[in-house]
């Protein structure tokens, strides 16, 4: 198909999604990844999903008591399964809710091996993009909707702008977030490659925590993150 080759209007996604919500009634969670494992495209990208957090380190916790790291693994793995529907090639930081560090003895030493193992995986995949997925928190409830953070560099500015835009006008119109270069953060600061990192949304608004526990809002919020990266690769 043309489309899969040069990248699908955030339109033709939400088509796409609704087919796969009918497809998902008839032959379950893994109509997605069926679909993607008989229709193979080649492509010179591989997009490296990270779901933030995981085993001993769960992340914040949302105002019902559930951990970010379970929230992350959730999306990244609908967003892995909607990246092979489309052809990419993908690699998972971490698919079951465990951290990925090598060595260590305490908590502290586990945290530190696990950011050096994701940065290690990231920087040794060749024609990598680096979606990772977080989740926001603060003390006051009013503040909501999803932020995306870049790397240092262009190519990550670039596909951030693109993204933030999408994800507010297609899941939050009027919210005025903006994409901002992340600072600091031990990921981002490291990879020699493009990479976003996605705050999905606020833990702490419980009218958005509600959303993000949905099938159906994680649907349409990895629909809008996939599609925004397809037309970005697509364009460079």
């Amino acid at each position: 198909m043309k489309a899969k080759r040069t990248g699908l209007t955030l339109c033709g996604f939400y088509i796409l999604v609704f087919g796969l919500f009918l497809l998902g009634t008839l032959l379950g969670n893994k109509a997605v990844t069926v679909i993607a494992e008989i229709s193979p495209i080649t492509r010179s990208n591989r997009i490296v999903i990270d779901a933030g957090h995981g085993g001993e380190d769960g992340g914040t916790t949302s105002c019902t008591g559930k951990l970010e790291s379970s929230f992350n693994l959730e999306i990244a793995l609908r967003l892995d399964d909607l990246f092979h529907l489309l052809g990419y090639d993908t690699v998972m930081i971490r698919t079951t809710d465990t951290s990925v560090y090598t060595k260590g003895g305490t908590i502290a030493q586990k945290k530190i091996s696990d950011l050096k193992e994701r940065v290690r995986m990231v920087n040794s995949t060749p024609g990598a993009l680096l979606v990772s997925i977080h989740q926001n928190h603060f003390s006051d409830s009013r503040y909501s909707g999803p932020q995306v953070f870049y790397a240092d560099n262009p190519e990550s500015e670039k596909l951030a702008k693109c993204l933030q835009s999408q994800l507010v006008s297609s899941l939050c119109p009027g919210n005025n977030r903006r994409e901002k270069k992340s600072v600091g953060v031990y990921l981002m600061d490291q990879i020699q490659c493009t990479g976003v990192l996605v705050e999905c949304g606020f833990l702490s608004n419980s009218q958005e925590e509600s959303l993000l526990r949905q099938a159906e809002y994680q649907k349409k919020l990895v629909c809008v993150i996939a599609a925004s990266v397809s037309g970005f690769l697509a364009n460079t």
